[in-house]
C-alpha cells in the first residue's frame, strides 16, 4: 500500500510541475463601468472599443489594455472626441491590481454647428435689353432711347398798348 501512495504522489508531483503557473489562479478582469455625459445631454456617445449609449449614461467595457477615445455626436452640433487614459497598477499578494480611467466621468461640451456653407453659384451675366421700339421705328422717327427735346415755348406776346 505504501508503494501505491508513493507512486501516486510522485505522479501528481510531476504532472503538477508541467502545468503550474500563477496565471492559472488569476481570473479575467471584470468589466469596467464608464460614465458618459455631455452638454447638451442626449448626444450619442460611442467608445473606440465598442459600446456606446445616449448621454447621460453608463457603459460597461471590458477591462481596457490601452487608452481609448469616446466620440460624442448630436444633430446640429459639431462632433467631439475625448481621449481616455488607462492607468494600470499591478497588484501583489496583499492587494489586487487596479485600473483607473482619466477622465472619469467622460464629459464633452458640444459646440453648435454653424450654418451650412452655401454652394457658390456664379451669377449669370445680365444682358442689356435692347428696346424693341428702336428696332421697329422708321428711319425718320426719333429714337426711343433718346427722346426729342421738348418744343420750345411760344414767344411771349408783346404787351398790349395802353392808352
Amino acid at each position: 500500500m505504501r508503494r501505491i501512495i508513493v507512486i501516486a504522489a510522485a505522479g501528481l508531483n510531476l504532472a503538477g510541475c508541467s502545468s503550474f503557473s500563477l496565471d492559472s489562479f488569476k481570473s479575467a478582469p471584470p468589466p469596467m463601468p464608464v460614465q458618459l455625459d455631455s452638454n447638451p445631454q442626449g448626444a450619442d456617445a460611442v467608445t473606440s472599443i465598442g459600446p456606446g449609449c445616449k448621454t447621460p449614461c453608463s457603459v460597461s467595457i471590458p477591462a481596457p489594455e490601452s487608452n481609448f477615445t469616446v466620440t460624442f455626436n448630436m444633430p446640429k452640433f459639431q462632433p467631439a472626441t475625448v481621449p481616455v487614459t488607462v492607468t494600470r497598477t499591478p497588484g501583489d499578494f496583499t492587494s489586487p491590481a487596479t485600473t483607473t480611467l482619466d477622465p472619469s466621468p467622460v464629459f464633452a461640451e458640444l459646440q453648435p454647428a454653424g450654418p451650412p456653407p452655401r454652394a457658390h453659384k456664379p451669377r449669370p451675366k445680365r444682358k442689356k435689353p435692347k428696346p424693341a421700339a428702336a428696332e421697329a421705328a422708321p428711319a425718320g422717327a426719333p429714337d426711343a432711347a433718346f427722346p426729342a427735346p421738348a418744343a420750345a415755348p411760344p414767344p411771349a406776346a408783346a404787351p398790349a398798348p395802353t392808352r
